[in-house]
């Protein structure tokens, strides 16, 4: 039976794709890493009191993406370059989510806008990485190499997007209501878009390692699809909904290591 734990489970159990599959994580969550740093670097002098949370931000990301290369080299396996077809923080940025690169290489300080612009991304993309890693910790959470991985990874995901509700609201009371509810719908139109895209490539990558019969690869397509065509007509609203969470400051202190991976 085709199912997210038996697909997923295929997937972990070939050396060729579980490589595929954490060298792309690893790469996105340190892609991520280096744009938090850089935003706290550039955070301005009004919502300098933020910069602590945004490092730790950016802290657990670098974190993950050691942790997904410490799974590799536990198995004996080398990182592969990532496809850019697969490579979901890159097609972000490309499509102006959230703040250009180019922004964050300079040393021109940020406004409160960019602020609200980086929330508002984070806050969009932080409800899928939760999602997806509630998903692997409903099924692998136990497993014996990757179950505390997931664990752990997945608890600062909800972190974080905890934090991202908690800030944007504060945000919304100081009067950038309107910027924050059109920024927000704007980036998730375009997410789920590219999430579509990514899926489909990743899916297409893993067939062919895989070796998937076409009736498999058509079935899983079609999931893809049917599921942005949910998001699309109304999925995508989860997305920008804002609602105090029940963890407050949730990235308030030192970001928590991780010895046992990296």
């Amino acid at each position: 039976m085709l199912s997210a734990k038996s697909l997923f489970q295929e997937i972990l159990d070939n050396d060729d794709s579980f490589r595929l599959f954490c060298s792309i994580a690893a790469s996105g969550e340190s892609q991520g890493g280096w744009e938090n740093a850089r935003i706290a670097a550039l955070v301005p002098d009004s919502e300098r009191d933020m910069a602590p949370k945004i490092t730790r931000h950016g802290a657990d990301e670098d974190k993950h993406g050691r942790i997904f290369n410490a799974l590799l080299k536990k198995r004996g396996l080398e990182p592969v370059p990532v496809p850019p077809e697969t490579d979901y923080t890159m097609l972000l940025e490309q499509r102006g989510i959230g703040l250009a690169h180019d922004k964050l290489k300079s040393d021109e300080q940020l406004t409160v806008q960019d602020i609200v612009t980086y929330l508002s991304h984070s806050r969009v993309t932080e409800q899928r990485a939760s999602e997806q890693m509630d998903l692997l910790r409903k099924y692998f959470a136990d497993h014996p190499d990757i179950g505390r991985a997931v664990k752990m990874i997945s608890a600062d995901e909800d972190n974080h997007l905890a934090y991202c509700h908690e800030e944007l609201l504060s945000f919304a009371a100081q009067g950038h209501g309107r910027a924050i509810q059109r920024t927000l719908r704007e980036c998730a139109l375009s997410e789920i878009r590219i999430y579509r895209d990514v899926s489909l490539a990743v899916m297409a990558h893993m067939g062919r390692i895989l070796g998937w019969p076409r009736p498999k690869a058509a079935v899983l397509a079609a999931g893809i699809h049917a599921v942005y065509a949910w998001e699309r007509l109304a999925g995508w609203r989860r997305m920008v909904s804002l609602k105090m969470p029940e963890r407050r400051d949730a990235l308030g202190g030192p970001a928590t290591s991780a010895p046992e991976f990296a």
